[in-house]
Formats: C-alpha cells, sequence, structure tokens
C-alpha cells in the first residue's frame, strides 16, 4: 500500500507537484500516493486539515501559498533553513510523532543554479529583487554557497533592511530601493518579486546586467516571463526560469521524507516540453 503525501495550497489547481512526485516515485520505486488538495482560506482552517491528515495516516506534506508561515508556527521543531526562512514548505512527523518543518526552497534554487546550470555562487555579487518570503527563503543557501555579497533591491527599503539585519551574521548584504540599484554588473541577479505573475518587471538600470552575468527569474511559464526577455535583450549570458528550482526543492522534499534524492535533469526538460507543448 502506498503511503500518503500531499500538497496543501490555494489555489492549488495549476500545481505540478502530483505530476513531479509520481515521476519520482516511479523511478525510485518508492510507494507513494500524492495528491494536491485545496485548503479553504479562514482561521484554523489550515491547521485542522494537518492534523486531520497526519491523524489519518498521511506521511508528509509540501506546503505552498499563502500557508507557508501557518506550517512554520505549526512545527514543533524545524530546521536551521527553515527558522530563519519563517517559511515551511515541508511538514512530516519524526519517529518520536513530532510535527517537523523544513524549507526546501533556497536548497532547490542553489541545486539549480549550481548543478543544472553550471553557475558557481562562490565568490559571486548577487542582486535579490524583493524583499518577500521568496527572496528570504533563499537568503542563507545563498550566502552558505559562496556568495561574497548580496544587494537586496525592493520597493519598500525597510522591508529589505530588515532582512539585512536578519542574515548580516552570514555574509555581506545590503538594501536599497529599485531605483538605487548600483549600476554595475553582478554575477547572478534572481528575481524574486511576483511581479513576473502580472506581466510587469520592477524598474532597473541596465547596466546591472554584464555579458557574464546569469539571471534567474523565480516565476516559470509555457512563455519566457517579463524579467528573462528584459535578461535576454540585455544580453546576459544565462536566463533561467524557476521550473527547475520547483523540480528540485520537490527532490529534496522527496529526499526528506523517503530518504533517497531523485535525479531530475530528465523531469526538466519533460515538463518543459509539456509546458511548451
Amino acid at each position: 500500500m502506498a503511503d500518503r503525501y500531499a500538497v496543501f495550497g490555494n489555489p492549488i489547481k495549476h500545481s505540478k507537484s502530483p505530476r513531479i512526485h509520481a515521476a519520482f516515485a516511479e523511478q525510485t520505486g518508492e510507494a507513494v500516493d500524492y495528491r494536491a488538495q485545496l485548503v479553504e482560506l479562514g482561521t484554523g482552517v489550515f491547521e485542522q486539515q494537518v492534523e486531520q491528515f497526519f491523524a489519518e495516516g498521511g506521511k508528509g506534506l509540501n506546503i505552498t501559498v499563502p500557508f507557508k508561515q501557518n506550517a512554520w508556527r505549526m512545527a514543533s521543531w524545524r530546521s536551521a533553513a527553515a527558522e530563519r526562512a519563517g517559511a515551511v514548505n515541508t511538514l512530516y512527523r519524526n519517529e518520536l510523532g513530532t510535527l517537523c518543518g523544513d524549507n526546501t526552497d533556497g536548497v532547490g534554487l542553489v541545486c539549480d543554479l549550481q548543478n543544472n546550470n553550471g553557475i558557481s555562487l562562490k565568490g559571486a555579487r548577487v542582486l535579490m529583487l524583493g524583499a518577500g518570503g521568496a527572496v528570504r527563503g533563499v537568503l542563507e543557501p545563498f550566502l552558505k554557497a559562496g556568495a561574497v555579497e548580496i544587494v537586496i533591491a525592493n520597493r519598500t527599503v525597510a522591508k529589505a533592511q530588515e532582512l539585512v539585519e536578519l542574515f548580516s551574521d552570514l555574509g555581506q548584504l545590503s538594501a536599497c530601493g529599485f531605483e538605487d540599484i548600483e549600476a554595475r554588473a553582478f554575477d547572478v541577479i534572481v528575481n524574486g518579486t511576483s511581479a513576473s505573475l502580472q506581466g510587469e518587471l520592477p524598474p532597473l538600470p541596465d547596466a546591472i546586467v554584464g555579458a557574464d552575468s546569469a539571471c534567474y527569474d523565480m516565476m516559470y511559464g509555457a512563455q519566457p516571463t517579463p524579467f528573462c526577455n528584459w535578461a535576454s535583450q540585455r544580453g546576459a549570458a544565462k536566463v533561467i526560469d524557476g521550473l527547475g528550482m520547483l523540480i528540485e526543492q520537490a527532490a529534496e522534499s522527496f529526499r526528506i521524507w523517503r530518504g533517497v534524492k531523485p535525479q531530475t535533469p530528465e523531469l526538466i526538460a519533460q515538463i518543459r516540453a509539456e509546458l511548451s507543448g
């Protein structure tokens, strides 16, 4: 009998997680039944459904928008990555029955950059666009991977400054507004804003993209995102969207739950083909 897993979110219909985890289960020979579940918005609804899922024998959950902070608060034990990120996207119970929370988003992004795209973060100057949960979740993995400097640019500078203070013990960080970004090339530029979903872009100086710059959008779609188009037009060496991050963070969740890390490159190529087809 297959062990039960699920992803909780709202909205959830668009989720590729069941497709991804079914492929991982087939590849690894693990008996996994993974489904997407819509959780209604309302006080206590998410918490009740999480408790019910585990009480009925569920083994693990992925958590997506808008419940990652709720999951963080629910977890009795949190990994260092989840603790700093203030968000949990992976829940499970350990052998003692303790509800444990982890955050695999940062690991997923670093893995996609380094393993799938050959972009080293060691010694890199990085520009992060946005200061929301998506950026907060990847700062520690980026610094641990060797990024020498991270500039966090955000519409509200105070929010970016909060992140600088939160992570300043790990490395060199600074905050600024979009209009105040220093006009010189960065090694890696990551778009962590949701602007791509609205077909928009924050105002950015052209000079931040150099001939060796890698530009990464955490969003993805069938067509290149506005940020990816912008980066391509300015001659970035590599332009990457967030599909690989999605699959890599799922692979890390699968490893936490099952103790085996799936291979990802073939699945990334398959889902990319499905998107464009």
